[in-house]
Parts: C-alpha cells; sequence; structure tokens
C-alpha cells in the first residue's frame, strides 16, 4: 500500500521582530530548501522576536530549521537583544511537529539529532525540550531557558543546568548567539466556537466547563462563594470535561458574538470534533448555542477527515467515500463556514503543498483529456498507466456497490459491515490512483538514464548504472499495480455475495477491469524485467507477476459464476 506521506511542521521563533531586511534574510535561507513551503512569518515589534513557520518532509525541514539557524547566529547579536518576551539565544526556539506520517516520537528523536548538530556544527548550545527532552524537567520550556539570555553564562559549565548539546565555558561566541531549545510537540489547533450571545461572562463559563485546568472551587458550590486554597495556598481547581484543552470566553466585535476560544494542545487526546461537541452540550445546558466553528490558522488534513468521519458514523452512514465528501460534512457539521466561506485548500497543510507542486498529473485530467494524452504518438502514458486506472475503476465499483448496500432502506443494521467495506475500497482506489502518474514516472526515468552523457569510460559506467536502476524501478512499479488490483477481487467478491442484489452486474465489471489491470501490467514487468541485467532479479519479479494472473484468472471465473447466477 501506498504509505501516508510523511509532513513535518517546524516553528522557529528567532530574537528579531523589528529589523526586517535580517528577518528576510532568515526566511530566505529557509526557502532556498527545495520542498520547503513558507507558510508564515510573524514579527512582532514589542517582543522583538519573529514566529516561522514551515512545512515539508521530515529531510529538508530538518535541513531548513538548521539554515535557520545558522543564519540567525550569523546576523542577530544577543548582546544587544531586548524585547518583552523571554529567550535566551538568536534562534530561541525550534519545535518539529508532526502534521502527517509520522510520529511524535520519531520528530524528537529528529530534534535530538537536529540539536546535536547545531552544537557540533555551528557552536551554539542547545537544550532539548518537550518531547525531544533528555530528562523529565526538560519537557518543561520554562527549565531549559530559566534565567534567559542572561543567566546563561552562570548555568553553561553547571552539570545540572548545561545545555543538552556543546556546553562549554562562556565565551566571545556564546555570548553572540546565546542557546537554542530544540525540541518537539504536537499540532496546536486553535478554534473558536461561535456562540448565539453577545455575554463574555456566559462564554466564559461554557469556556470553564470543559477547559482542561476548568475552574476555581468555591466555598458551598456557589459561583460567588470564596474560592477554596489548599495546604500550599494554591486555588483547588474543579477539572474541566476536555484535556489537552486550553480555552477562554470573549466578544468578538467584528462578528458581533461572544465566542469560546480555544487552544487544543493534543488533538490526539481530544481531536476537533469532540471539542466542538462538548462545547456544544455545555452550551446548551446553560440555554446558548453553538451556530459554528472558526479555525484560527492551518490544521493537518485528518482533523478535517477524522470530523467527517465523526459524523458520518453518528448518522450511521458510509464513511467509505470521496475525501472531497467526507470535508464537506465536516464543514457543514461544525459549521466552519457559519462566519465566512470555508476553503480547505486554504486551511489544509496538506493541500497547501499539494499546491505548491507544479507538476502536471494525469489523475487531475478529464476522462476524455486523459483518453486523448493516451492516444498520442508519445509512448507515455501507456499499457502501464492505463492498467493502473483500470484498476482504480474496478476498485471505485466494488466501493459503489459497499456504500449503495450500506445506504439500503431495510439493510440498516448492516451500515457498519458495507461502510468497512467501502473504507477498504477507497484505500485500493486511492493507492492506485498514485501508481497511474508513478508508472509514467518510470517510464520517464528511464528515458533520462538513457540521455546521460556517455562520452568517457566513467559516463558510459554511470549511465549503464541509472539504466538498470530506472528499468529495476519500472519493473517493480507494475508489479506494485498489479498487487494493488488484486485486492479488488476480495472487494467485488463480497459485493457480488453480500451487496445489494441490484448492483450485482456493476461487481462484476469491477472484477474484469481488475482482472485487466493485473494482466495489463504483468505485461508491463514482463517486458521491463527483460532489460534487466540481474537475471536472478528479474526471473524472482517474473515469478511473482505470473503467480498473480494466475491467481486473478481463477479468481474471476470463480466470481464471475456468482455474478451471473444473481443476474
Amino acid at each position: 500500500m501506498i504509505q501516508e506521506k510523511k509532513i513535518v511542521e517546524c516553528v522557529p521563533n528567532i530574537s528579531e521582530g523589528r529589523n526586517k531586511e535580517i528577518i528576510k534574510q532568515v526566511t530566505d535561507e529557509i526557502e532556498a530548501i527545495k520542498g520547503v513551503k513558507l507558510l508564515d512569518v510573524d514579527p512582532g515589534e514589542a517582543t522583538n522576536r519573529t514566529v516561522i513557520t514551515f512545512v515539508g518532509s521530515p529531510e529538508v525541514v530538518v535541513e531548513a530549521a538548521f539554515r535557520c539557524v545558522k543564519k540567525a547566529a550569523q546576523l542577530i547579536d544577543m548582546r544587544q537583544h531586548h524585547g518583552a518576551h523571554p529567550r535566551m539565544g538568536a534562534t530561541d526556539v525550534c519545535p518539529l511537529i508532526p502534521v502527517a506520517g509520522i510520529t511524535l516520537a520519531e520528530c524528537a528523536a529528529l530534534a535530538r539529532t537536529l540539536a546535536e548538530r547545531i552544537a557540533t556544527e555551528l557552536s551554539v548550545p542547545c537544550y532539548c525540550y518537550e518531547a525531544a527532552a533528555r530528562t523529565p524537567e526538560r519537557k518543561n520550556l520554562a527549565i531549559c531557558r530559566k534565567g534567559e539570555y542572561e543567566g546563561l553564562q552562570e548555568r553553561m559549565t553547571v552539570e545540572k543546568e548545561a545545555p543538552d548539546f556543546g556546553a562549554r565555558p562562556w565565551d566571545e561566541g556564546v555570548a553572540r548567539t546565546g542557546c537554542t531549545a530544540v525540541g518537539a510537540r504536537d499540532f496546536l489547533v486553535a478554534t473558536n466556537f461561535n456562540l448565539n450571545t453577545t455575554s463574555t461572562r456566559r462564554a466564559n463559563a461554557i469556556a470553564f466547563d470543559v477547559r482542561e485546568k476548568g475552574r476555581p472551587q468555591r466555598e458551598g458550590g456557589s459561583p460567588v462563594g470564596k474560592i477554596m486554597k489548599d495546604e500550599n495556598g494554591k486555588n483547588i481547581m474543579i477539572p474541566g470535561t476536555l484535556k489537552g484543552t486550553k480555552a477562554i470566553g470573549w466578544y468578538i466585535d467584528e462578528y458581533g458574538i461572544a465566542q469560546v476560544s480555544m487552544n487544543i494542545t493534543d488533538i490526539n487526546v481530544t481531536p476537533l470534533h469532540i471539542a466542538f461537541d462538548e462545547v456544544c452540550r455545555c452550551a446548551q445546558n446553560r440555554g446558548i448555542r453553538v451556530t459554528g466553528t472558526e479555525i484560527v490558522g492551518l490544521v493537518p488534513k485528518r482533523t478535517l477527515i477524522d470530523a467527517g468521519k465523526y459524523f458520518l458514523k453518528k448518522q450511521n452512514r458510509s464513511t467509505g467515500i470521496p475525501e472531497a465528501d467526507i470535508l464537506q460534512i465536516a464543514i457543514k457539521s461544525m459549521g466552519l463556514d457559519d462566519l465566512k466561506a470555508f476553503n480547505p485548500r486554504e486551511k489544509v497543510i496538506e493541500y497547501l503543498l499539494e499546491d505548491d507542486d507544479k507538476r502536471a498529473k494525469l489523475i487531475d485530467l478529464t476522462v476524455k483529456d486523459f483518453s486523448e494524452e493516451t492516444s498520442r504518438e508519445s509512448p507515455a502514458p501507456g499499457g502501464g498507466t492505463i492498467a493502473a486506472y483500470m484498476g482504480a475503476l474496478g476498485a471505485a465499483l466494488g466501493t459503489m456497490v459497499a456504500n449503495l448496500s450500506s445506504h439500503k432502506a431495510g439493510w440498516d443494521a448492516r451500515w457498519e459491515e458495507f461502510s468497512n467495506w467501502a473504507d477498504k475500497g477507497q484505500q485500493i482506489q486511492a493507492e492506485l490512483l498514485v501508481l497511474v502518474d508513478e508508472d509514467t514516472e518510470a517510464f520517464n526515468r528511464i528515458m533520462d538514464a538513457f540521455g546521460l552523457p556517455k562520452g568517457t569510460d566513467e559516463e558510459k559506467a554511470l549511465r549503464s548504472a541509472a539504466i538498470q536502476e530506472a528499468t529495476l524501478f519500472a519493473t517493480q512499479v507494475p508489479l506494485h499495480t498489479m498487487q494493488a488490483s488484486f485486492k479488488v477481487f476480495e472487494l467485488c467478491k463480497a459485493m457480488a455475495e453480500e451487496g445489494n442484489p441490484n448492483s450485482v452486474s456493476d461487481a462484476g465489471v469491477g472484477i474484469l477491469a481488475a482482472r485487466a489491470a493485473v494482466l495489463g501490467a504483468g505485461l508491463n514487468v514482463k517486458i521491463n524485467a527483460s532489460g534487466l541485467k540481474d537475471r536472478e532479479t528479474a526471473d524472482k519479479l517474473v515469478a511473482e507477476a505470473n503467480e498473480l494472473i494466475q491467481k486473478a484468472n481463477d479468481a474471476e471465473a470463480e466470481i464471475m459464476k456468482i455474478v451471473e447466477a444473481k443476474i
């Protein structure tokens, strides 16, 4: 299966918020890294600090973060820095944040490696904080930054206070750059829940109901009673219902309504849709309605996909529907378009990265354009691409039958059974749609390899190696198409046997498309394997292709008997 693309966000805070030229030089370094998308640059004059946000694959983000710290260290002299915000270095903090396809633990490992590299190559001492912390107490950034820049000279060589990497006696270099805190944390979702009231007090009451910190406990349970204290003189708190959240109520002049403003600091513990439902419940208990939701900044795609699926399940509806449809359910269920139009292409990080990729894709063509592109005199797209597309259409037909069955009158008790099949179908279809373009890319790699120079013996050797590498890839891609297309048989067989009988012919067409995909991709495996010098590898790939062809023929014959019997 095609793995989810790994995406990491990085939010370095540099200790310069007034000199636009310095800020631009730092952000230019970030944007110079291919594959990085700069999302936001937010300078603050009073704090003399700029918050920079960028995303990309782990490798390019880590490299851009390193370049950011390097340039800031060259341009910012901490001996001259003054601002309202706590700080201890030219790059004060540099957190890595998992967005998609990567865990917090993996980001923490990347952060520790980055911190060591910064200390070694740039001579900028680093503390590791939050999930990247090497000791429990340093999970708290305030502990790492204790005493701020002015306290570093005393802390640098004290064992319990020294940086995790790059500790050394105070010198001119450290005096200039200060220290950097490199960490990893969960993605923070900032959101406002719109209320049908203008009362800030009531909005605050709802916020206190739900936020993790809760509200102070008062004597007699009265809202105006004296706040109760513990033995240390601290307020005794009644926790709220949503862990990993911070919230407050306020009034917005622009909209003429009160809102519950919330930061969700752990979307794995409290997803956006759970927060929405709980704010709705607590608001209703106070005679107030939530009319919609405002997302501040950007969110990972899973935030909205998980929400859409959550609300579909509450309706006993199939979740195995196209991504765009799931997003629309999320938008309407949480009222994301309550105050203004909501465009996922402008709010979802993954879509911004997709839109930044200017390469044309076959799957973005119309059906007519795709057909015409195939018919042209160029050899790509060719049979391998068409095989992948036929497999995707087979999966789509099986998924359609599953969705029709899930929503069939009188079959309400079976909605989840068919929803699960539809989810599988969508996964298979997505995998094969990627292979539509990947097969053409494989052919292009071969052409690029053949175009390499061959004037010297060294160039000939490099060209030959590149051709072999590209040929191996071009053999593996259609084999992947065969493997993915073969999954369609299980789906369509289940739909032929158990699905809506009125759609059994659609399941049959799905089977025929899947068989054609397996056999067609198999032809591409064989013709490309013939160009491999490594005959052992070539024979192994062809043998696997032949085995899949035999299985596909057997499965098609078995399932078509079921289809014919039901027609």
